[in-house]
């Protein structure tokens, strides 16, 4: 069956992510918009990817938009193209991604950060499956199925009235819910697996496997940045470690100590000793931890953007690598290209 397949594609073994394959199966033959929904690192773009591979479009064009790179003024040109003249700098006639996309499969990674007026402009494709470059009057026909991915709950958003909500219901004809990496433990030992497979074919390295006591840790934290964090916590490990497998002594102190965010609201009249005195009180280690939190959530808005990054941190961009490195972050790798921007 289809989602034998694809299960090669995602790894786990949790009934969760069963599910995910099992719907990918079923969904990937339709031409049905579909709308992918997790938080940061959860896997959103492999999940679109496994759709693409086996839709009835593979091998079509698969044409991926990052909509939290795009500006306002850039989206429109970006998406449906323009012609000569039709703004300063418009020097010649371009087509834009969905032209590009045609007979194929577009993904908008992160559309949840789309302008408003964008997403005026993206309905309209999806209701008339039609375009119009920017300074055109003249609409072109486009047959293309659209992905969409966003870390931002858009029923929630629609409701707030920072997404529209008509754009809302015409992407989430198929809606797919990714787990955080605390909700499926599990999967984490194949997921280590599969990442020192990964890396071993990539760099010189003894580490064939994992400590048990290691693993424990691995899979008692968190990770609030989910498989992405995971997975760059296991290449550190490899580059560093010198023995055949990881083990606790090389796992950041985060990890070793289990610190995990104590979040208390304002409203909560929870006696301070039921709710803190369990925890790890230390304010140097409760420091540390919300850093690197606060660091993992910066990179994630400003799409790992460095400059951006260090704006919204508010500090030097050249110092945004020596915390990066204190907390044992790495960029993904197909982040690179825009790491310096």
């Amino acid at each position: 069956m289809v989602q034998d397949y694809v299960q090669a594609d995602i790894i786990g073994k949790s009934e969760k992510i069963k599910e995910i394959c099992r719907l990918i199966g079923i969904i990937a033959k339709t031409k049905s918009t579909v709308l992918v929904q997790g938080e940061s690192g959860t896997g959103k773009e492999v999940v679109a990817n496994a759709i693409y591979k086996h839709s009835l479009r593979n091998g079509r064009p698969f044409i991926k938009v990052n909509c939290a790179a795009l500006s306002e003024t850039l989206l429109e040109s970006e998406l449906f193209g323009h012609v000569k003249g039709s703004y300063t700098g418009a020097l010649s006639d371009r087509k834009g991604r969905f032209e590009l996309a045609n007979k194929g499969t577009i993904l908008l990674d992160e559309i949840g950060n789309m302008p408003l007026a964008g997403q005026a402009k993206l309905l309209r494709v999806l209701q008339e499956d039609e375009i119009v470059p920017v300074g055109s009057s003249k609409t072109i026909k486009v047959d293309v199925r659209v992905i969409a991915t966003t870390n931002v709950i858009l029923k929630d958003a629609a409701q707030k009235g920072t997404f529209r909500e008509d754009l809302y219901y015409r992407l989430s004809v198929i809606t797919i819910f990714l787990p955080p990496l605390r909700e499926r433990r599990e999967d984490i030992p194949y997921l280590v697996e599969h990442f020192i497979q990964l890396n071993s074919n990539e760099m010189e390295t003894k580490v064939r496997g994992v400590d048990p006591e290691a693993m424990e840790l691995l899979i008692k934290y968190d990770w609030p940045g989910n498989i992405r964090e995971l997975k760059n916590v296991i290449e550190n490990a490899m580059i560093i470690e010198s023995r055949d497998k990881i083990y606790p002594d090389i796992l950041p102190s985060y990890i070793r100590e289990n610190h995990q965010p104590v979040v208390v609201s304002p409203t909560e009249s929870i006696p301070i000793d039921k709710r803190l005195l369990s925890k790890d009180l230390n304010l140097r280690n409760q420091l540390l931890m919300y850093e690197r939190i606060l660091i993992l959530n910066a990179l994630d808005r400003a799409n790992w953007v460095k400059s951006r990054t260090a704006k919204l941190l508010g500090i030097d961009r050249r110092n945004l690598g020596y915390f990066m490195k204190k907390h044992h972050i790495l960029m993904p790798p197909n982040r690179g290209s825009r790491s310096d921007a």
